[in-house]
């Protein structure tokens, strides 16, 4: 309060105010590409066996459409694949295989370590199903992609689960 006017807001020194995180600063655009390059690599990893196992590859040297519980089946254990291979470091750090490895993580708008569930069920996916639409689903994931051009690089998966991509801080 001031002595010149009793009814003035109260003036705060915000200056002092440390943040604990210190993952503030948004990850860059060709980081997360890489980031993201990299889990596509591991992806295959484990993708292309279950493919194999399940006989998905015969339908598609024949050049016929495997039938819609194959690919079901398939994105299904490949979700699962998922999981067993990020889930530990997504639950704990907010962070992909490629994300560790590119130095940066995802964080709440806040930038606390978002709630697990919130970023499989709202992050990953919904875009792991709209990708599975025959061609509408690449349209989709190219827009998603393409709002990383936005000013504050939130993707549509961003977006969805209210998280950002940050560079993960010296002492974090």
């Amino acid at each position: 309060m001031s002595e010149d006017n009793p009814y003035a807001p109260p003036i705060s020194d915000l200056t002092g105010v440390v943040d604990f995180m210190g993952d503030t600063e948004l990850a860059g655009r060709w980081t997360r590409f890489v980031a993201s390059f990299v889990d596509g690599i591991i992806g295959l990893c484990y993708a292309i066996p279950i493919l194999y196992m399940l006989g998905t590859f015969s339908y598609i040297v024949a050049k016929q459409q495997p039938p819609h519980l194959l690919t079901i089946a398939g994105a299904v254990l490949g979700f699962i694949g998922f999981l067993l291979v990020h889930g530990y470091l997504l639950k704990t750090n907010g962070q992909t295989v490629g994300k560790k490895l590119t130095g940066i993580r995802i964080v709440d708008l806040d930038g606390n370590l978002p709630d697990f569930a919130k970023v499989i069920l709202l992050r990953y996916l919904p875009m792991s199903l709209v990708a599975m639409i025959p061609v509408l689903g690449g349209c989709l994931s190219l827009v998603d992609v393409l709002f990383i051009f936005r000013q504050d690089r939130r993707c549509i998966h961003d977006l969805l689960a209210g998280t950002k991509v940050v560079k993960v801080s010296e002492l974090g």
